[in-house]
């Protein structure tokens, strides 16, 4: 008996010394993915899962705004209380750009993200989600995206493996879209400002960062982060119109440079034969602290003519 308890004692002693550099592992990892930065704390692709479950703007915004759905964990004001996110539809014939906004105070707000929507053919359109850059850093664009098969030539065997590649998704068929497009619809702008909610909203604690991203992870199944701008119209209509908050762009700012982080940016502007500008490339290089750089390239068109 009192050989048995002493191994019972020794194993269990073993296997937490084992656990422990493997649970610490899982701390560093999890501070490391950790960018510090308000966007931490929203979940760019579960907004997109949400606005294809919901059955209207005001649907979409009510998902926004409920705690079980773990995609909005944000506090830009730091009152120790969840912000609410109103919805806006800026829209510009068949073109949308859904703005997802916080009111941070009572005369400012701040854009979370963006939707930028536009219909491609009669029974076809595109959707990015665009992550605001006093949130992240820089602008985060994420899409949903499906994978096919790619058919190989030649004989390979019934063992060859047939590669898979990431096709852009026909989000027609989302029921929020479909409301959009009703020739009825009227541009959806959410009534709720600073101070005054919906009754059914109560607004909860932030949750800690490593539990949050744990939640939210499901999300990032069928949604990835790309490079390139592929809703341009809806892009441009945003553009001039995006809200900030002073006070959000400081903290951001002075977080990133803390990291030890640094930006530059270099503009070329391209002539044609006969002196008009045909377009401008703007290249941004971030150098992270450990010296890892990221190059964004954005070329706006020259007008025509």
């Amino acid at each position: 008996m009192r050989t048995n308890l002493r191994f019972f004692v020794l194993t269990t002693l073993a296997f937490a010394i084992l656990s422990f550099p493997l649970a610490a592992q899982d701390d560093d990892q999890m501070t490391e993915d950790s960018t510090g930065l308000p966007g931490d704390h929203f979940s760019l692709e579960g907004a997109m899962d949400l606005f294809k479950k919901a059955e209207s703007l005001e649907d979409f915004e009510k998902l926004l705004n409920t705690e079980d759905n773990n995609v909005n964990n944000l506090d830009l004001n730091e009152d120790g209380k969840i912000d609410y996110i109103r919805v806006v539809d800026q829209m510009d014939g068949d073109v949308h750009a859904i703005v997802l906004q916080v009111p941070v105070s009572e005369k400012e707000s701040q854009d979370i993200a963006v939707i930028e929507l536009e219909k491609t053919g009669s029974e076809n359109a595109v959707l990015q989600i665009v992550g605001d850059e006093d949130l992240y850093g820089e602008q985060v664009i994420s899409e949903p995206f499906d994978e096919e098969t790619v058919e190989q030539n030649g004989n390979h065997g019934p063992a060859a493996m047939s590669p898979t590649v990431a096709v852009v998704v026909n989000v027609w068929g989302w029921p929020c879209v479909r409301f959009v497009y009703r020739p009825a619809y009227v541009a959806y702008v959410s009534p709720w400002r600073w101070g005054l909610y919906p009754a059914y909203w109560r607004p909860w604690r932030p949750h800690p960062w490593a539990r949050f991203h744990l939640r939210a992870a499901p999300y990032r199944v069928h949604y990835h982060v790309v490079t390139t701008h592929r809703v341009v119209r809806a892009h441009r209509i945003y553009a001039p119109r995006r809200t900030h908050s002073t006070v959000v762009h400081t903290r951001t700012v002075t977080k990133v440079n803390a990291r030890g982080g640094t930006k530059t940016t270099s503009r070329t502007t391209v002539r044609g034969k006969n002196g008009r500008v045909k377009a401008e490339k703007t290249t941004t290089t971030r150098t992270g602290r450990n010296g890892n750089t990221k190059s964004t390239t954005r070329v706006k068109r020259g007008r025509r003519g």
